[in-house]
């Protein structure tokens, strides 16, 4: 069983590319958007995320680029591509599908 902050297996790209959707962001400012959008139910640690943006830069989903945060920091930035959100819709459809399926499981057993 999953614990409490812990995501479904094979959601976090999904939810990394829907928090991009709403603007670009540095890998820290994506960790604090998903805990922030989920009233902190959702906590992801850099060991999951940096891998997961890694394999959807290389997929074309998103971009990134070097720049100075707002605290003079350097970071790298991360956006969605045209790519990123058409599979943003492929996976949304499938989540809608997904879910509204065990919904019915749920309600009817």
């Amino acid at each position: 069983m999953a614990a409490k902050n812990e995501l479904l297996p094979g959601t976090l790209d999904m939810l990394v590319l829907r928090v991009l959707a709403r603007g670009e962001l540095h890998g820290w400012g994506i960790t604090q958007k998903l805990e922030q959008l989920s009233q902190s139910a959702l906590q992801v640690d850099e060991g999951s995320l940096y891998p997961s943006l890694y394999r959807m830069e290389g997929k074309g989903w998103i971009e990134a680029e070097w720049r100075m945060t707002e605290n003079n920091r350097r970071a790298k930035y991360y956006a969605l591509t045209r790519a990123g959100r058409k599979q943003l819709e492929k996976e949304q459809q499938l989540w809608d599908r997904m879910s509204a399926a065990i919904a019915l499981v749920m309600q009817n057993a």
